[in-house]
């Protein structure tokens, strides 16, 4: 039997607290993804006023982190690179995005799950998702 270690809620609840309060004390908002080590939410928070698309969006972000076992936008910098990118359909799943923002939580060599921050720029999505993501290492 395989026992495979995956974020829980305990570590969720940490991630969103952290980015939440880091995003709330700059005055913005945004919406916060952390899933599993397969990609499954355990928890979707969007802040009063965040972009009601960044909802699916972050929940794709951390989907594609987990799965992919790399920063979503990693994936978005495959497929757009000149001469060896490729159609993000070839995926096969609409979940896919290439979008920044989404980071896998990674313990040991080993991803737990992932972490996203969609609505604000790119580079403040991943500023943000790092905060997560540093919150629930540091145990």
């Amino acid at each position: 039997m395989l026992t495979i270690p995956t974020l829980g809620h305990t570590d969720a609840a940490k991630a969103v607290k952290a980015i939440g309060d880091a995003i709330a004390a700059e005055g913005k908002n945004a919406v916060i993804a952390v899933a599993d080590q397969q990609g499954e939410l355990i928890a979707l928070s969007r802040l009063d006023g965040a972009p009601y698309p960044s909802i699916l969006i972050a929940a794709n972000k951390a989907w594609t982190a987990a799965r992919e076992r790399t920063p979503s936008m990693h994936i978005g910098q495959a497929a757009r690179a000149i001469g060896r990118g490729f159609d993000m359909g070839s995926y096969g799943d609409a979940r896919y995005t290439g979008f920044g923002g989404g980071i896998p939580v990674i313990l040991d060599g080993r991803v737990l799950g992932a972490v996203a921050v969609s609505g604000l720029s790119t580079d403040e999505d991943i500023e943000f998702a790092q905060k997560g993501v540093d919150a629930i290492l540091r145990r």
